[in-house]
């Protein structure tokens, strides 16, 4: 038997992303239900999740720590291509780890972070203690995730980060109208997921 050739993937252009769809015909095609007897495998799956959920917090305080560490590298040597670097990478592991590990309301606040190393054209000019807020909050939205009330101080928080954050981007990069207008769409892009 000749298999078909996959499709070619589907992309769709945004302003600020591609979304690709790949073509999944083959897979759904090897994928198909657990025969009577025979374990199912998703459920299996979801058990062996649902044994390592209570060590996301532990992953989740690992991450807050390099963070921190990553902060504290930038507070004795100042904001170099390096340690900018790696303060970066900390922060977009966050924001990529906190949706996955159960602490969504941190996303955020990694990715306004990110987007003030992305985006400050001079990095002598970024004001540590934005650097200072940022990090904190995530490390406090973290340590109070049981709080009933996480998700409006979060908010409340993040809201506050991002306009500072933003106002000293447009003014760092006014200048710079390719930017300005980068910023403007990924600003919009980004609010509506909280």
């Amino acid at each position: 038997m000749i298999e078909a050739k996959p499709k070619e993937p589907q992309v769709v252009s945004h302003a600020d992303y591609d979304l690709i769809t790949p073509d999944v015909s083959k897979l759904s095609r090897t994928v198909r239900p657990a025969e009577p007897g025979e374990a199912d495998q998703v459920a299996l799956a979801e058990t062996a999740l649902s044994r390592i959920a209570n060590d996301f917090s532990h992953w989740m305080q690992d991450e807050c720590a390099r963070l921190d560490a990553a902060r504290q590298t930038v507070q004795d040597q100042g904001l170099t291509t390096e340690t900018k670097q790696e303060l970066f990478l900390a922060a977009h592991d966050v924001k990529g780890y906190s949706e996955t590990l159960g602490y969504p309301e941190a996303r955020r606040v990694a990715d306004s972070l990110c987007r003030l190393l992305e985006y400050t054209p001079e990095l002598s000019r970024i004001p540590l203690l934005i650097v200072d807020q940022h990090v904190d909050a995530v490390c406090a939205i973290v340590r109070e995730h049981e709080r009933e009330d996480i998700v409006t101080v979060a908010a409340e928080l993040t809201g506050k980060l991002r306009q500072v954050t933003d106002e000293f981007l447009m003014t760092e990069n006014r200048h710079r109208p390719e930017i300005l207008a980068k910023l403007a769409n990924t600003s919009r892009a980004g609010w509506d997921l909280f």
